[in-house]
């Protein structure tokens, strides 16, 4: 029987703030295969994760399908937005949320996970930002714009840049995208569709460069729409979610599990790379909108 093994691997996941969105459900599955977790938690919220995980807040949905409890051996405070501490200005290190945070831009936390560990083998994006996500393509700004591939796109460039040197040779990098990256979603603005599309382009990029120089894989995964706690700041995600389970080949609720096991194939098929794999019910395939009034098919 083929199984998914992870014993004696250790995943850091970048974006976990709660239980409720894919990096938590990738988490999860991870350690029921095995894997080792570390994670990374944008720097204003961690206070507020690690006191609700400790409160047992999560108990219920760290639940495994083995009996256990998913565990972390530590979490660490990050903001993926910056890569060395001179990148910080004034006014973030100066805001209420950072003044008593140290070590959290992404080159200062792959040298600390180095330190506490040492080697990693997974390493996975789940992280997206746009300020001006609820604005149109047209409407936005070059700031917004910048930010939002800055956030959603580049992150994962600079996490690669500073993790890979330190991940074992077969070890597999993961990010997640959306198929906004490809096709037009209105609604879905302030450049995070063009986030998107860098993101899928990089990945491909970089599992030549990763593979060649550290023979390790990259792969992303396509998601469809989840009510999560960072998708409600689209706006409209329950409408995504219902045109998602009226249109798409498999007419059901994506579950944030689904992703997750997806994410433990990537982590362990050592012959996929550079890849976009859809988990998203079959709607990137479909080109019509079955509930659209205006379609009239031909009665059978």
């Amino acid at each position: 029987m083929v199984s998914m093994n992870l014993k004696g691997k250790k995943a850091f996941i970048a974006g976990i703030g709660d239980d409720q969105g894919y990096g938590w459900a990738i988490a999860k599955a991870l350690a029921e295969a095995g894997a080792e977790i570390l994670i990374g938690t944008w720097t204003p919220i961690v206070k507020i994760f690690t006191q609700s995980w400790s409160m047992g807040k999560f108990d219920e949905s760290r639940k495994l399908s083995n009996g256990k409890m998913l565990e972390y051996l530590k979490v660490y405070s990050l903001d993926a937005s910056f890569d060395k501490p001179e990148d910080v200005p004034a006014d973030v290190r100066e805001n209420k949320r950072y003044q008593d945070a140290t070590g959290y831009t992404i080159s200062e936390v792959a040298a600390q996970v180095e330190k506490d560990y040492g080697k990693i083998d997974i390493l996975v994006h789940s992280l997206a930002n746009g300020p001006e996500v609820k604005k149109p393509l047209l409407e936005t700004s070059r700031n917004g714009y910048l930010a939002a591939v800055s956030s959603s796109a580049y992150s994962f460039v600079s996490l690669l840049q500073h993790f890979g040197p330190l991940m074992n040779a077969g070890g597999s990098t993961i990010s997640l995208t959306y198929m906004a990256s490809e096709k037009a979603v209105p609604g879905y603005g302030g450049g995070m569709s063009s986030a998107k599309a860098a993101l899928e382009s990089d990945n491909r990029v970089l599992a030549w460069e990763a593979g060649r120089k550290w023979g390790i894989r990259v792969n992303t995964i396509s998601a469809g729409p989840l009510r999560s706690r960072a998708a409600r700041a689209i706006g409209f995600i329950d409408s995504m979610i219902a045109y998602s389970k009226a249109n798409a080949p498999m007419s059901k609720d994506l579950e944030a599990e689904e992703v997750g096991y997806a994410a433990a194939f990537l982590a362990t098929a050592t012959g996929v790379t550079g890849t976009t794999l859809y988990v998203d019910n079959g709607m990137h395939a479909m080109g019509l909108a079955m509930d659209s009034p205006a379609l009239k098919l031909p009665e059978a």
